[in-house]
């Protein structure tokens, strides 16, 4: 998930990199959904729609 920041931060999108910075930040740290690399259950697609839903 974060490297989806990367366009963010090449075509200088600051605000949007640091939107998803901080919503990936906050789904880890809630600690509810995380996927398995992280010690969690959850599917990526799982993941990327707690982010999407934090952003």
């Amino acid at each position: 998930m974060i490297s989806g920041r990367m366009p963010a931060s090449s075509l200088r999108e600051r605000p949007a990199r640091n939107a998803i910075e901080r919503a990936v930040g906050a789904v880890i740290a809630q600690g509810e959904v995380r996927t398995y690399d992280l010690g969690g259950s959850a599917t990526t697609s799982a993941m990327a729609a707690a982010v999407a839903q934090a952003l």
